[in-house]
């Protein structure tokens, strides 16, 4: 099992995740997070660091959040890995909670 970053994180994309990771597992795009799910160890440490709940056990996932499982993995050997906490988007006070984001996701 591994976790999977799913549409909340889409244009919030705060970065409390990824200081706490002990393995490294986040890779950052231009407006999202991902996790490599062949690095993710299930530790469980990112998940009550999300102040949005966008960071899901793959077992636990929303039925319609289940395609971030592949995007994830997808997006993670094309993005870079991130390991400290950076400055989330000006506008993302303004996204955090609002659906159907995956629209909006830049690659």
């Amino acid at each position: 099992m591994t976790f999977v970053v799913t549409e909340n994180c889409i244009k919030c994309k705060y970065m409390d995740c990824v200081e706490v990771c002990p393995v490294d597992c986040f890779h950052v795009g231009p407006n999202f997070l991902v996790i490599d799910p062949d690095e993710c160890i299930d530790c469980t440490l990112c998940v009550p660091e999300c102040p949005v709940d966008a960071i899901f056990a793959e077992d636990d996932l929303p039925e319609d959040q289940k395609n971030f499982t592949a995007l994830n993995a997808e997006l993670a050997k094309q993005w870079p890995v991130i390991t400290e906490m950076g400055e989330p988007p000006a506008d993302s006070k303004e996204w955090e909670g609002v659906k159907g984001k995956l629209a909006h996701l830049e690659r």
